[in-house]
């Protein structure tokens, strides 16, 4: 079997990344932005709310050491799934929960994870599931942004 991806919108980008690039199985991350319509945004046009798109981290595991369904239990588990346009101290469209799928299985996936972690909460999942559109890169200076600062 060959290495596959996810992506995850899950507040700040710095933070998803730092918790997935630590996971067994997990071969590479990248932070980046999703969803939007504008080529090439950067981070300053994305912050100001008007490209669509939301900060993101593509992971890409080798699925013989974990599942794809186990990197949602840990995507449900690291942030407020409950919060619209927000993630703690952090505002904004930017920040919205989303899981992005790639194919069939995946969206599937998605939806049954959502709806197990549904049970789990007393307030309403605002997390979206949406094919996933084209990936772009952040600026090198957010690449693997907490591990530079420690």
């Amino acid at each position: 079997m060959k290495n596959e991806k996810a992506i995850f919108a899950a507040g700040c980008f710095w933070h998803i990344e730092d918790v997935f690039e630590k996971v067994s199985g997990v071969i590479s991350t990248r932070v980046g932005y999703i969803g939007g319509k504008m080529k090439n945004p950067t981070y300053y046009r994305v912050c100001g709310g008007n490209t669509g798109h939301v900060e993101a981290t593509e992971i890409i595991f080798d699925c013989k050491k974990i599942s794809y369904s186990q990197l949602l239990d840990i995507f449900w588990k690291i942030h407020n799934s409950t919060t619209k346009d927000r993630q703690g101290p952090d505002i904004g469209t930017q920040y919205n929960s989303i899981i992005f799928y790639l194919n069939k299985e995946q969206k599937k996936e998605a939806e049954i994870s959502r709806r197990k972690a549904q049970k789990l909460r007393k307030s309403k999942i605002v997390t979206k599931i949406k094919k996933a559109s084209e990936f772009w890169p952040a600026e090198e200076y957010h690449q693997k942004y907490m591990k530079k600062r420690t």
